[in-house]
C-alpha cells in the first residue's frame, strides 16, 4: 500500500509527538546539539509507525533496491523493519548487538543463504557508523548489502562515508527538508534553523567517526546562538538584546522606589507579563551559605522548571546548559574587598575566567563622579572579555 501522508505531513506529525526536539541536548560525544531525534516514541503511535514504514518501502521501490531480506539496525529501526516485512511479505533478519553465550550464539538471527542481498533500515544517520556495524555483522555471515534506507539523514557526513564503503544510502527525509517544512509551517523561527545549520556545518563527521568529544573542550556559543536555543522567552529576549547592543553589563541601582528607578533609566513602564526567575545559586560575600549542595540543588530546580527559571545569580558558571543566563554581582574594575566581607572581581575574570554571562556592577558605577562614563568603561571591558571567550 502507498503511504497516505506526504513527507511534509509526516514531518509535522513527528514534530507533534516530539520525535524531533529543539533546545540544547548533550550528545554521546559530549557535543551540545540544538536538535535531537527521539524516534523511539514512534512505537507508541501505530498509525504513524505504519506511515513511516510505507515511506521506507516506497523509497526502496523507487530506487530499485535489490534484496531478498531486510535487517533493521538495533534498536529503534527494528519496529520499522518489522512492519515493512509483515506488510510486504519480505523475510526479516535480526541482528543482535551482542552474541549470547548459550544456544546458537548467533549475531544474525533468521534464515538466509550466503550471497543473499539484504536491505538495511535505519531511523537516523549521523556518521553512518551504526549502519556500517550492521553491514559488517551481515557480511561476516556471507550476506551482501548494497543499499540502506534511513528515515532521517542529519547530513553530517554519513552518506558520503557509506558510499565509500560501497553502500548506497537513501533517505526519506533530509535535515534540510525537515527544517524547511517546520519553518514554513511556523513551528520554528529563523534563528533556530540557522543555529541547527551552523551546528551541522561545524560538526561534520570524518571516516565514520563521530565529531570529536567536547567534554574537555567546548566551543563558546555567541549570545545570538544561545538566544535561538533558549526556552524561556525572557532569556531569548535578553540574549538578543545583549548581542544587538553589544553589552553584557547590568547596573545594580540601590533604589527602592520603582518610579525613581524608571527615572534613572530615562523613562519606561513596568509590566507583570513574561515573568521569569533568577535563582541565587552563589554569593560573593564571606560566610554565605549559597555554596556546595545548595548550589547543586538550585541547578536541579532550574532544570525542572525551565518554563519559569531563566538563569542564576552566581559567582561563576554553575550549569553548562547554554539556555540559562548566568549573572555575577560583585564586579569592579580591580579585584578588591570592601572590609565588610564583600569580594570584587574584574569583568575579565567574571566573563572569561568564570564563564559567566553578565557582570552586575553597583557602587563601581554610582559611586563614581561620572556614572555614565564609568558605565561605558565597564561595558567595554565586559564585551572585550566576551569576545576573548569566543576566540
Amino acid at each position: 500500500m502507498a503511504p497516505s501522508m506526504s513527507v511534509e505531513e509526516l514531518i509535522l506529525r513527528l514534530y507533534e509527538i516530539q520525535a524531533v526536539k529543539f533546545g540544547s541536548f548533550t550528545l554521546k560525544s559530549g557535543l551540545q546539539s540544538p536538535i535531537y531525534f527521539d524516534l523511539r516514541v514512534i512505537v507508541s503511535h501505530p498509525i504513524l509507525l505504519q506511515e513511516v514504514s510505507e515511506h521506507v518501502w516506497q523509497l526502496a521501490t523507487q530506487v530499485k533496491a535489490s534484496f531478498v531480506s531486510v535487517c533493521g539496525v538495533p534498536y529503534t529501526a527494528l519496529p520499522i523493519a518489522t512492519v515493512v516485512c509483515v506488510n510486504h511479505g519480505v523475510p526479516m533478519l535480526l541482528r543482535r548487538k551482542e552474541a549470547k553465550d548459550y544456544g546458537t550464539k548467533k549475531l544474525i538471527e533468521g534464515q538466509f543463504q550466503p550471497g543473499d542481498l539484504c536491505l538495511v533500515i535505519e531511523d537516523v544517520v549521523t556518521s553512518g557508523s551504526s549502519v556500517l556495524d550492521t553491514v559488517e555483522a551481515l557480511s561476516a555471515e556471507g550476506l551482501l548489502v548494497r543499499d540502506a534506507i534511513v528515515l532521517l539523514d542529519r547530513e553530517q557526513g554519513g552518506k558520503h562515508m557509506l558510499q565509500e564503503k560501497g553502500i548506497n544510502l537513501h533517505c526519506v527525509c533530509s535535515l534540510t527538508q525537515l527544517l524547511s517544512v517546520l519553518l514554513a509551517n511556523g513551528k520554528l523561527d529563523k534563528d533556530t534553523v540557522d543555529s541547527v545549520h551552523r551546528f551541522v556545518q561545524l560538526n561534520q563527521t570524518q571516516d565514520g567517526a563521530a565529531p570529536p568529544s567536547t567534554k574537555h573542550l567546548k566551543k563558546a556559543l555567541t549570545y545570538g546562538e544561545r538566544a535561538s536555543l533558549a526556552e524561556h522567552p525572557l532569556a531569548k529576549k535578553l540574549f538578543r538584546i545583549m548581542e544587538d547592543k553589544q553589552t553584557n553589563l547590568c547596573v545594580a541601582v540601590d533604589i527602592v522606589d520603582w518610579q525613581k528607578l524608571l527615572q534613572v533609566v530615562n523613562g519606561g513602564s513596568a509590566t507583570s507579563s513574561n515573568r521569569g526567575c533568577l535563582l541565587i545559586a552563589e554569593m560573593s560575600s564571606d560566610g554565605a551559605l549559597a555554596t556546595g549542595g545548595y548550589t547543586k540543588a538550585c541547578v536541579k530546580i532550574a532544570k525542572q522548571h525551565k518554563d519559569f527559571v531563566l538563569g542564576f545569580i552566581s559567582q561563576s558558571q554553575v550549569s553548562d546548559d547554554p539556555t540559562f543566563v548566568h549573572m555575577t554581582p560583585g564586579v569592579q574594575s580591580e579585584e578588591a574587598g570592601d572590609g565588610l566581607g564583600q569580594h570584587y572581581n574584574t569583568p575579565k575574570e567574571v566573563i572569561l575566567g568564570r564563564k559567566s554571562d553578565v557582570i552586575i556592577v553597583g557602587r563601581g558605577v554610582f559611586s563614581s563622579e561620572n556614572p555614565v562614563h564609568q558605565a561605558q568603561l565597564y561595558q567595554q571591558a565586559g564585551w572585550e572579555a566576551y569576545q576573548q571567550r569566543l576566540q
